[in-house]
């Protein structure tokens, strides 16, 4: 009767050792699995990318074709992508078995701020996105005094509710038909240019009121229509608006 146990623990750390070679082969089979080239990057896919071409981001992001799928960093890519401040985000998934996708948010352009002879390129929240030579076919923001403009970061102005107030009015203006050439915000009236020679004058409050409303755009349409481009149109609170043919 005493062999009986015996027996039974005999039986029980040959299950257990049988059990362990299994998980270790399993284990070992899938390392080699995953390890193959079947799980190499084969292709890499960017998604809604739209200031920047598909190898730019590629190449911005760092990955490399023929790499393990499951060894390369995610944080690091989108790391390196938001090093770059026209992304705003980045989401990164692997579709296997060789395929990354590569989805960002990119940041829109909204102005540009003329300074000397260069141009100061931001987004419609005023964040700095980069630095050109010439003039972009953006909206040219004249008469603000810059006291800070670093790449990916606030642009810095004396006077920056009245920056933050015409960017509203950009934001309005990019959902109508409007096309400010340039705007003048030396003071607190401003001058937004339709033409050369036709402005709007007003606040940007009341600049923007009038275009969320439509006020701004039908008045420009009918003096379109009658062929007028050159004068002056103030517009005030309350859907005023006064044209002068007369430039100052």
């Amino acid at each position: 009767m005493k062999d009986k146990p015996r027996k039974k623990k005999k039986r029980k750390k040959k299950n257990y050792l049988l059990r362990l070679l299994v998980i270790i082969a399993v284990g070992v089979g899938l390392y080699f699995l995953l390890s193959s080239e079947l799980f190499d990057v084969g292709s890499v896919k960017i998604a809604n990318n739209k200031y920047y071409t598909v190898e730019q981001v590629k190449d911005k992001a760092g990955v490399k074709v023929g790499e393990n799928i499951f060894s390369i960093n995610t944080g690091k890519i989108k790391d390196n992508l938001l090093k770059d401040p026209y992304f705003e985000n980045v989401k990164i998934r692997r579709k296997l078995p060789s395929t990354v996708l590569i989805d960002v948010t990119e940041r829109k352009e909204a102005a540009a701020v003329q300074l000397d002879q260069h141009y100061i390129i931001i987004d419609p929240n005023g964040l700095v996105l980069r630095k050109a030579d010439s003039a972009p076919k953006l909206t040219i923001l004249e008469g603000l005094t810059v006291k800070k403009s670093t790449v990916g970061k606030a642009l810095e102005v004396e006077g920056n509710s009245i920056l933050a107030h015409t960017l509203e009015m950009l934001k309005a203006m990019n959902g109508s038909e409007l096309f400010f050439k340039k705007i003048d915000i030396s003071s607190v009236v401003i001058k937004a240019y339709i033409y050369d020679q036709l402005i709007c004058e007003g606040t940007p409050t009341n600049m923007t009121e009038n275009i969320k409303n439509g006020n701004l755009e039908m008045t420009l349409y009918d003096m379109y229509n009658k062929g007028i481009e050159r004068g002056v149109l103030k517009i005030g609170s309350d859907n005023y608006c006064s044209f002068d043919p007369m430039i100052e």
